[in-house]
């Protein structure tokens, strides 16, 4: 990595805490202007942001918790070897499975995705791992159930090849959009 590659990336980093802090500032300054228009509703949306943010802290631990083990315990060259750009198949099989296995609610995903995709995950098995996610094991007895086993056997199929479909679409997106 030569001098200006390391410059660049110290320019960007800046400019985006720059871009997080006029954010802020930009959501407070219209606070006061709809708090000057009409106060009563712009405290009662205050607070009701405040009521939700509360109730979401339990959940930000437990994420910025799960990304530190992750960071911990995932390295660069596993995600390299098994979700990597020289990943082939195999990691269409590991973002398929753990699609299918992962639990909780998807937000929790995101931050883990674009970590590993910093770590060299293709953005292909992002899409593949997020579209498996809707085979869901635990409920498929009680879809075989209510519709019947040969319709829970083709949807989860269906479901199973158009997550593989998405992943190539995205690949052609992504790639489509670097060689413009």
């Amino acid at each position: 990595m030569n001098r200006a590659t390391v410059r660049g990336t110290k320019g960007e980093k800046k400019q985006k805490t720059v871009a997080k802090f006029l954010f802020l500032g930009a959501v407070a300054a219209l606070y006061a202007i709809f708090f000057l228009v009409d106060p009563e509703g712009t405290t009662s949306a205050f607070f009701f942001a405040l009521t939700v943010l509360t109730k979401l802290w339990p959940v930000l631990i437990f994420v910025f918790f799960l990304m530190f083990v992750v960071n911990l315990l995932v390295k660069p060259s596993w995600v390299r070897r098994h979700v990597g750009h020289d990943s082939g198949a195999k990691g269409v099989w590991v973002a398929l499975v753990g699609g299918i296995i992962s639990m909780g609610p998807i937000y929790i995903w995101y931050t883990m995705l674009r970590d590993f995709q910093k770590k060299g995950m293709r953005p292909a098995l992002i899409a593949v791992f997020l579209y498996s996610r809707g085979v869901k094991i635990p409920l498929l007895p009680l879809m075989a159930f209510y519709f019947g086993i040969t319709y829970t056997v083709v949807l989860t199929m269906y479901m199973l090849v158009f997550a593989v479909l998405s992943g190539l679409c995205t690949e052609w997106l992504v790639h489509g959009r670097k060689a413009a």
